[in-house]
């Protein structure tokens, strides 16, 4: 995959998911790639495919407009304020990377960190039909967890279609249509005991720093993702989580099981960070946990990753559960990369 391509992909992908200021921002920068502009000269040498950098990129300058430190594009950006225009935005966005290029290159290697907010409607609905099937409190443990914020997750509120909804109803985070399909039941005495997530770069969303550089990967254009992450900040200032600087697979070694607990690991749209063998270790560390769960103290693992129903399917944003004794994976249902349009089959 070329630069080209992996640009015009995540364009696609950024419309799809309903951010069309970002969908013609990348395509401009398609443009300017192709005609050799200072897009170019920003990107040169980085390979698209092991660094993903158009969303780097946009989030490195995205930190520049909420800084205040990039004034003259900040008139365009919804998430300060301003409004998108297709020639004079793109005209500004142009000046910063040709002012501000040494340093904005020097943030590529950065991947995003967002472990989206409403990525949670699939994990704390596959939680509750965990729940159904064995009543314990529940160890929650994140992989690939950024700032932990999806470890409150049953501290956000979740309203349906209908009406109807789950979790406290004054919760700062309100998730619109949060799912639909098969129905799910409450489970009021659902409790979680612990909470402890571990990532390679672990962000402080306490600090100002932190909430900058999450803030910084929300999509302008999309204030509901915006208004959801605040909210999520506000809850993580009460309900303490431990989030640790570790990789993946060495997180998931370090696991031991609990009596009268169910142990649960989750992950959501990490996966493809891994590399292939770190994929299989991380497989394996489960594997071998699982293998010591009983009845008393079972593993489960939750996840939602793009991933395949069959060889032959298409990949989507799949949510599963794998529960120990027993470890077979069932689907739970589909959503989005961002945790949207959740349904339960």
């Amino acid at each position: 995959m070329d630069l080209v391509e992996a640009f015009q992909l995540q364009a696609q992908e950024c419309e799809k998911l309903g951010s069309p200021m970002y969908a013609d921002l990348l395509r401009r920068i398609v443009d300017d790639l192709e005609l050799g502009g200072v897009s170019t000269k920003v990107v040169a040498g980085y390979d698209p495919a092991q660094y993903g950098l158009a969303l780097p990129l946009l989030g490195a300058v995205h930190r520049l407009v909420l800084a205040g430190e990039a004034p003259e594009l900040a008139a365009f950006y919804p998430s300060v304020g301003g409004s998108w225009d297709p020639v004079l935005g793109w005209e500004a966005f142009e000046q910063v990377l040709q002012s501000r290029g040494g340093e904005l290159r020097a943030q590529l290697l950065q991947a995003p960190q967002t472990n989206e907010v409403g990525r949670s409607t699939a994990l704390y609905g596959g939680l509750l039909q965990l729940f159904e099937a064995v009543p314990l409190p529940v160890r929650l443990f994140e992989i690939g967890a950024s700032a932990g914020l999806n470890l409150r997750a049953d501290h956000f509120r979740y309203n349906l279609a209908d009406g109807n909804g789950f979790g406290p109803p004054d919760s700062p985070v309100q998730i619109s249509d949060a799912w639909s399909g098969r129905a799910l039941a409450p489970q009021p005495e659902l409790r979680i005991a612990e909470r402890v997530g571990g990532d390679i770069a672990p962000v402080n969303a306490l600090s100002a720093e932190g909430e900058l550089l999450l803030t910084s990967y929300i999509w302008p254009d999309m204030t509901a993702r915006l208004e959801r992450l605040r909210g999520a900040i506000e809850i993580a200032r009460s309900v303490p989580a431990d989030v640790r600087r570790e990789d993946a697979v060495s997180f998931l070694r370090g696991l031991e099981l609990s009596p009268a607990h169910v142990t649960v690991v989750w992950h959501s749209v990490m996966w493809h960070y891994l590399t292939s063998s770190e994929q299989a270790a991380a497989d394996e560390a489960l594997d071998a946990l699982g293998e010591r769960a009983t009845a008393s103290a079972p593993l489960a693992r939750l996840s939602l990753e793009h991933r395949r129903r069959t060889p032959d399917a298409p990949v989507e944003p799949l949510i599963v559960l794998q529960v120990w004794p027993g470890g077979e994976p069932r689907i739970l249902g589909h959503t989005s990369a961002h945790g949207q349009q959740t349904v339960w089959e």
